[in-house]
């Protein structure tokens, strides 16, 4: 069986800790707060970056380019191996586009690697989950195009339930009219939302009060369940600097369903941008979106 390594982008907001302890190289989307852009070397911690959002700070984010992705995977086409890079949401990026342009080059350098491009169709910590079944499955000895059908077949059951405390920051992004983040803010309404099967941002209702907005996520998992025992023993909750809620939610998951592996983190500063401080996400395998 060839060599191949995993790769992503750390749109899937897992721990830095992830990344190195399973090996998993990624790609860095930049974000821009108050005149300074940051990379991986320079980015902000979860808490200063939506502190800042709170006091009104606007960041702006960008998208990863052709060149970047051929830089990352270059040095594994010459060691000999081939590469499953599972890539943001097309429905949210061009990041995607990009990586898939990036490996057709590549083929003309390298024709005896491949560099196979998974558009998740996920975002944050549900491309997380993605990235994660595709690194334990390889740990399993799964080949690479085990591991991609798997990804292929699987993705629309991949589940992203969340919602905000502030819908200015869904206004600013063109999720809700300027009326709605008016009169929703002045009424206590919290959106509820999910990624859909093209991969986009929908709000799909709305509950008046933070707790309650926090138990219909729960809710929503429940009516989408697939079978917990095969398919969830692990889930992924992600916040945009309110962990308390987040534990919160974790234990409404235990309680109702019994899953005690829960992966909490912070959303990540290039997603946060957009949802704000508050955001509060749960992800896991459905019988659908």
């Amino acid at each position: 069986m060839k060599e191949f390594v995993i790769t992503t982008d750390n749109m899937a907001d897992l721990p830095s800790s992830y990344y190195e302890e399973n090996q998993i190289p990624y790609m860095f989307l930049t974000y821009t707060m108050d005149g300074v852009t940051y990379h991986r070397e320079n980015q902000l911690s979860s808490g200063e970056f939506y502190r800042r959002m709170r006091e009104g700070s606007m960041p702006t984010t960008s998208q990863v380019n052709a060149e970047e992705a051929k830089e990352l995977w270059r040095p594994w086409l010459e060691k000999g191996y081939d590469v499953l890079h599972i890539a943001f949401s097309s429905g949210l990026s061009g990041t995607y586009n990009s990586c898939r342009l990036a490996a057709d080059e590549l083929k003309e350098e390298y024709p005896d690697g491949t560099v196979r491009v998974i558009d998740s169709l996920c975002a944050s910590l549900g491309q997380g989950l993605y990235v994660d079944k595709a690194v334990r499955m390889k740990s399993e000895g799964k080949t690479m195009e085990e591991i991609a059908g798997w990804l292929e077949e699987k993705k629309l059951n991949l589940c992203h339930v969340f919602t905000v405390d502030d819908l200015f920051h869904l206004h600013r992004g063109g999720r809700v009219s300027k009326m709605t983040a008016v009169l929703g803010t002045m009424i206590n309404i919290k959106p509820v939302l999910h990624v859909d099967d093209e991969g986009h941002l929908i709000a799909v209702g709305k509950v008046r009060g933070r707790k309650r907005s926090l138990i219909k996520l729960v809710d929503m998992m429940e009516e989408r369940l697939a079978d917990c025992s095969e398919n969830n023993d692990r889930v992924f909750i992600s916040h945009g600097d309110c962990l308390e809620d987040a534990q919160f939610v974790a234990r409404l998951v235990r309680e109702r369903f019994g899953i005690e592996d829960i992966l909490i983190n912070p959303v990540g500063a290039t997603i946060g941008a957009h949802s704000g401080p508050g955001t509060m996400a749960l992800f896991f395998l459905g019988k659908y979106r």
